[in-house]
């Protein structure tokens, strides 16, 4: 079976495997592609009926339990499983069962497949934080039971195809490409030691969506070289370069490191539309971000609460493991 060649690669060091449903399989498996350090993708069918070999007819039907899934093979010393965890919930509706996007069946079901038990620990930390950010959580999650390869015509579909059909957006895929941070490096310490490592305004603010007086605030108007990490996890978000004087009283930052560490989400509390900002692997509350801001260099504002921050200056930064970040700041 290939999930015991899956778990024997891995005891051998020499790659990992995880496997994605998450809608259309054409898609996913291009954008699992497009990421840094994926040796290989196969699109097939994954966890249906014992007594069912499929084929794309009888996966269609729904009614086989088997899903659309992408099995990912990929170098752990290139890419660590948190980054595919949180590219693949990048793109997916995960508040929905048996669809995405147009696509509509049980053969949509989204789903998260592991094969180890060190993947499988991975998997269950980042889905629950991925809980936290939803108000409903429909992603199935458990051990793969089977697999079958789709036909050869489903394989790199899109690259075959390439004005085929797909429910992920082009810059979900240019944002796959360009991972700059892996958040394998930063994990999220335990959620019960939160309220000794932060002060009381840091937890407020990041654990809790409060916000910092303006004017009033460690960095609004700081300005040494250097980078800005979440104060949780020290995952990198900004730096001293795309921060830019704003009238509005918190640090303000034109863009961000790396646009995969930034979290949106739909804030409309006291009566506002707004764009609530989240760390990635922390989901630490950061602040908001606000598009035609005629004081910043891009157009877009993030106004960023200093509490969420650390500041690491660039003389530093080689010191605390961000030596990979000083080309980017100017």
């Amino acid at each position: 079976m290939m999930m015991e060649n899956d778990r024997k690669s891995k005891e051998n060091n020499e790659t990992s495997v995880i496997y994605f449903a998450g809608g259309c399989f054409w898609g996913l498996e291009k954008l699992m592609q497009s990421i840094p350090g994926v040796i290989k993708t196969i699109v097939g069918y994954a966890n249906g009926k014992s007594d069912l070999v499929p084929d794309y007819r009888i996966v269609s039907s729904g009614k086989s339990g088997y899903r659309e899934t992408v099995r990912v093979e990929y170098d752990a010393k290139k890419v660590s499983l948190d980054a595919l965890l949180y590219s693949y919930f990048r793109v997916i509706d995960p508040t929905v069962k048996n669809r995405q996007g147009n696509d509509i069946g049980t053969q949509y079901q989204t789903g998260i497949y592991y094969v180890d038990a060190s993947s499988r620990e991975i998997v269950m930390r980042i889905a629950e934080i991925e809980r936290e950010r939803n108000p409903v959580f429909n992603v199935e999650i458990g051990p793969l039971t089977s697999f079958y390869d789709a036909e050869e015509y489903h394989q790199k579909y899109l690259d075959k195809n390439s004005g085929g059909y797909c429910h992920i957006g082009a810059d979900e895929f240019k944002e796959a490409t360009e991972i700059i941070v892996d958040p394998g490096k930063y994990p999220r310490p335990k959620k019960e030691t939160l309220a000794e490592m932060l002060d009381d305004t840091a937890f407020r603010v990041t654990q809790q969506g409060d916000t910092e007086r303006p004017f009033q605030n460690a960095f609004w108007n700081h300005d040494q070289r250097g980078i800005y990490v979440d104060i949780v996890t020290g995952e990198p978000l900004f730096t001293s370069s795309d921060k830019y004087q704003s009238s509005c009283g918190w640090p303000a930052f034109s863009k961000s490191i790396d646009e995969n560490t930034i979290i949106p989400r739909e804030d409309n509390s006291f009566g506002m539309r707004r764009i609530e900002v989240k760390s990635r692997s922390g989901n630490s509350h950061l602040g908001h971000v606000f598009s035609g801001d005629p004081e910043s260099p891009s157009g877009r504002r993030y106004c960023i609460n200093s509490a969420a921050l650390r500041f690491i200056p660039y003389a530093e930064m080689e010191k605390e493991g961000y030596v990979y970040l000083k080309s980017r700041v100017r």
